[in-house]
């Protein structure tokens, strides 16, 4: 006799799920399931896939050997339903048991799937996170504007991580002016901590192999953790080897480095296998013996107890429709230098070919690179937060998508920003090395060697004139531009619709 089952959600891989100090072993039966329909509502990557699958696999291991019931339903079973309702509501009639309880899950869509069950389900506040919905409401209501700074600063009065009497240690809220250093010539981290595969994740992975082989990405180069444990490992190698110079280089590019000082954790934050307070605990501990600055941590944990919780507050402020919007209007299809295509533009060929081998790539690379060309090149968004979604490791909706339609394609009309990211070639060259093998020309403004980023800057700007000159962050570059020779601002924009209508031409994209 079953009185309840607990249903454990592939990013909810963690002893302190909610949902496990609802059950009593005894009485209640734990019920996990790999189904196809998660892998392709948006095409992910077949590293994503291993990884939550195998990590699923593993964290049922471990409640096996620690006393739980476990009923899993792998991807290749033949009763499969591959969809996760189907599955619920089959194993709900299998032990006759009509009550499900889940831990609130983080996106919409699956919310509404668990709302829709003809099954007596209950939803457990999912309380892995720093702050509350109702947290989040509070600070968010009677606001003229969201701003992240100023919610990160409450939670930092609230955490008290890198406070002292009530202020910020050092006297700062943020460090952020010296953490926008040129690449290092030199980079003494070998990287983050690599796994090898073993035999539960290489049964994974022949699986996704067979099914997923359509999907964008590759997965020769599979090296992340799968258990908590390996996860810790990861989390130490980073805090001992990593942290003290993360700050100062946080946003600089490599062409032949992908990782930086960058700790790619985020992947195991956000599946369950590491908790945000235990990251951050570690990064403030190796503030206070001295190991790592101020300005490394202060940048590190701003990520995690700012950025990540902003993100999931403006994603469930704003409901199921926020995916949606499109403030500047844009149209254009998804290019194919996104899914591998030919492309003489170095920044953007090596941020999707890393994307493509790792399922990776740090935040400025998609802030400044893919998503700044998205944006200036005017694409829609809707298409551009799907490939953002299915193409990353980290990638979960109530992160990613006000991580998208809000900070990098402005499409939210200014909810999460200020001010649309967009630059020229100028912050990409400053900020990396791949402007010197590039066969563009980053200080050409005009002509055929002209950076591409250099035209649609302008571009952007002044197809949006009448949104943005007014924005005291954006006046002057009105101002630089009018200043400028007319027969020069002529040519830039017939130079850059001659590019768009060749690079991105309005024309559907069988993959989109």
């Amino acid at each position: 006799m079953v009185r309840q089952i607990i249903v454990i959600l592939g990013d909810q891989l963690s002893p302190a799920n909610p949902a496990l100090r609802q059950a009593d072993p005894k009485q209640d039966i734990v019920f996990m399931g790999e189904v196809g329909g998660e892998a392709t509502y948006v095409h992910h990557h077949p590293q994503k896939i291993t990884l939550i699958l195998s990590a699923m696999r593993h964290f049922a291991q471990q409640l096996r050997e620690t006393g739980w019931r476990v009923q899993y339903t792998q991807l290749d079973d033949p009763e499969n339903h591959q969809t996760l309702s189907a599955e619920i509501v089959k194993i709900a009639a299998q032990h006759k048991c009509t009550k499900i309880i889940v831990t609130e899950p983080t996106e919409w869509r699956v919310i509404d799937d668990m709302a829709a069950l003809p099954l007596d389900v209950t939803l457990v506040t999912d309380d892995r996170f720093f702050a509350s919905h109702v947290d989040f409401e509070t600070w968010a209501q009677g606001r003229k504007s969201l701003r992240m700074e100023y919610f990160y600063r409450e939670m930092r009065k609230k955490t008290g991580y890198l406070m002292e009497g009530g202020k910020p240690v050092g006297g700062q809220w943020n460090y952020d002016h010296d953490n926008r250093k040129a690449a290092p010539k030199d980079v003494t981290y070998p990287g983050p901590l690599p796994f090898v595969p073993d035999d539960i994740t290489t049964d994974v992975m022949r699986s996704v192999k067979e099914r997923f082989s359509a999907h964008f990405g590759s997965l020769d180069q599979f090296e992340y953790a799968v258990t908590r444990s390996d996860a810790l490992r990861a989390l130490d190698h980073f805090i001992t080897h990593a942290l003290p110079r993360f700050g100062d280089y946080q946003d600089a590019m490599l062409r032949d480095n992908r990782y930086l000082y960058h700790s790619v954790l985020s992947p195991y934050i956000n599946i369950g296998l590491l908790s945000p307070k235990e990251v951050c605990d570690a990064a403030a501990l190796a503030f206070k013996d001295g190991h790592a600055p101020i300005n490394a941590v202060e940048g590190f944990i701003r990520q995690i107890l700012g950025w990540r919780e902003f993100m999931r507050g403006i994603y469930f402020l704003q409901g199921r429709d926020y995916v949606h919007s499109n403030a500047l209007g844009h149209d254009r299809p998804l290019p194919n230098v996104y899914w591998g295509g030919d492309s003489k533009m170095m920044c953007m060929t090596k941020a999707v070919e890393q994307t493509h081998d790792t399922a990776y790539a740090h935040h400025i690379q998609r802030l400044m690179v893919t998503g700044n060309y998205a944006l200036l090149a005017g694409v829609d968004p809707y298409q551009v937060h799907e490939w953002y979604l299915g193409v990353y490791a980290d990638a979960f909706e109530w992160v990613e998508a006000p991580n998208t339609i809000g900070m990098s394609q402005f499409a939210d009309g200014g909810i999460v920003g200020s001010k649309p990211y967009v630059s020229s070639g100028a912050y990409i060259n400053r900020m990396s090395d791949y402007c010197k093998s590039c066969a563009y020309k980053v200080t050409a403004k005009t002509g055929p060697d002209a950076c591409p980023f250099n035209l649609l800057y302008w571009h952007f700007l002044m197809r949006h004139r009448d949104k943005f000159a007014k924005n005291p962050r954006m006046a002057q570059m009105y101002r630089t531009w009018d200043r400028m020779d007319a027969d020069h601002r002529a040519s830039v924009l017939k130079q850059a619709d001659v590019y768009l209508d060749s690079e991105v031409p309005r024309i559907t994209d069988p993959r989109c």
